[in-house]
């Protein structure tokens, strides 16, 4: 009989997912035997790490389990609300994680690395967000913000409060970023208005608005390297 109808309980210690991390380290473990870990137990017919794999082959990778809702994993025989919401807090902690070791880096020299900075926060978001990254006259990131958050059809923008944010932050620069849902990432005319407005406000505080990104899951569109700026 195939050691994976057995439950965990009866594989060997080397198989087991804790007994591995322990001997082996987090870094031998496969995506399905971390989930494993989380969830605890499978069901009477399926070990954890079967579940696990089967909710992986569902979802295709980790940024698309991230994205599921408590009730979408809990359509996985298996899985009940605890256990759905362990999963989602894990993930979640991994992508704030992600973001935090992103703000680490950087004097901002590219667009690129305004979209590596943002993408873990608002690049899988099914909803649109507007952020603004306060930079010093380093061009190194001070602080960001998230000035609007709206349905998948857009953000309002609180132009004077950009401004007031930049000022308590002693900002000499600003980066505008927002997320188009849709995975489209051509600006709208409403992102082009919202641009040359807080441009404009920004040139008669002296706070210069250096790019306006418009992030997807996987790709950006920069105002600068468009020549719209």
């Amino acid at each position: 009989m195939e050691k994976s109808h057995f439950p965990i309980t009866n594989w060997s210690e080397d198989d087991r997912p804790r007994e591995k991390l322990m001997l082996k380290g987090k870094n031998a473990l496969s995506d399905a035997e971390l989930i494993a870990i989380l969830i605890g137990s499978g069901s009477r017919n399926e070990s954890a790490v079967e579940l696990s794999k089967r909710i992986l082959a569902s979802a295709d990778n980790l940024n698309t389990l991230g994205k599921m809702s408590i009730s979408q994993l809990m359509n996985f025989k298996g899985i009940g609300e605890a256990k759905a919401i362990a999963i989602i807090a894990a993930l979640e902690l991994g992508r704030r994680r992600r973001a935090e070791d992103a703000v680490e880096l950087i004097k901002i020299t590219s667009s690129k690395l305004v979209f590596e900075l943002m993408l873990p926060i608002i690049g899988e978001l099914a909803h649109e967000e507007f952020w603004v990254l306060f930079l010093n006259n380093s061009n190194k990131v001070i602080s960001k913000s998230q000035l609007s958050k709206g349905g998948i059809t857009g953000t309002i923008v609180d132009v004077r409060l950009v401004f007031k944010l930049a000022l308590e932050n002693g900002a000499t620069s600003l980066i505008l970023c927002h997320n188009h849902p849709s995975g489209n990432t051509q600006p709208s005319e409403a992102d082009k208005l919202i641009t040359n407005r807080i441009k404009l406000a920004g040139e008669s505080l002296d706070v210069k608005v250096l790019d306006h990104l418009i992030i997807t899951e996987t790709k950006y569109y920069s105002f600068v390297d468009e020549g719209i700026f």
